[in-house]
């Protein structure tokens, strides 16, 4: 980064003494990620529900994602190439975001003491913002970890045992929630920061939305479980299709 464009960050003003344009660029930036990462979710959340419909069509569904229909058997390096980009896109969007976490302990009180005065709804909102968001970026970060690096152990007996035997389902429940309540507070703030919708018929929307995927959520996680439990003693055994018939 030139002298300048330092200048301009602490600053706020560029060269010629006007308003920088680097804040707005950043939120400009925050917002996109942020969107993208929302609808990722929102996508992610329905694709891990088909376990749901049975173990068959989350295999499908998995062996769909790694091109089966194009590359014979499917290719888990597709996962792999897909959740790195994720993780671009994440890192990113926490990258710009912490800038507007408070910097210090004195800044910290200072939001509580404004949040209590006034007790507003919208303000509220951001504090969930910032603890969902430190929660996601270790509990986001580990589970793309996986997804990058163990491609090949998606499916219906490789994921429950993920979440059962290998004990993940504490940290998959704390995400869930985390990322539903970060994503809907995102979006509503999104919407009525760009005026795509009025504050009454934005609330309304994202609740029903949030309590809608926190239980596709919590029963498809519930189910990972259960499979989980039952598989415990063939653990690290594949799912080939037609198993959950016999």
């Amino acid at each position: 980064m030139d002298r300048d464009n330092v200048i301009e960050l602490l600053t706020k003003k560029d060269s010629d003494k006007k308003k920088s344009r680097i804040p707005a660029r950043l939120d400009f930036l925050q917002s996109a990620t942020g969107l993208i990462l929302a609808l990722f979710i929102s996508f992610h959340l329905i694709f891990e529900s088909s376990i749901l419909l049975g173990k068959d069509a989350m295999y499908h569904l998995t062996k769909a994602f790694e091109l089966d229909f194009i590359i014979e058997g499917g290719e888990p390096l597709v996962i792999s190439v897909l959740a790195f980009i994720v993780f671009i896109i994440f890192i990113s969007h926490a990258f710009i975001a912490m800038r507007k976490f408070p910097a210090s302990y004195r800044e910290f009180k200072s939001y509580q003491t404004h949040r209590k005065i006034l007790n507003h709804e919208d303000t509220n909102l951001w504090f969930i913002q910032i603890t969902t968001g430190f929660m996601m970026f270790f509990l986001g970060s580990i589970h793309l970890y996986i997804m990058m690096t163990q491609p090949e152990h998606i499916g219906p007996f490789a994921s429950s045992d993920r979440v059962y035997s290998d004990v993940m389902w504490p940290a998959y429940l704390m995400l869930l929630i985390s990322v539903i309540l970060h994503a809907g507070v995102g979006l509503y703030r999104l919407i009525i920061k760009w005026g795509w919708l009025d504050r009454f018929k934005s609330k309304k929307i994202i609740k029903v939305a949030i309590i809608f995927y926190l239980i596709i959520g919590l029963f498809s996680l519930m189910s990972y479980i259960k499979i989980g439990y039952e598989h415990r003693d063939n653990y690290g055994q594949k799912y080939h299709l037609g198993m959950e018939q016999k």
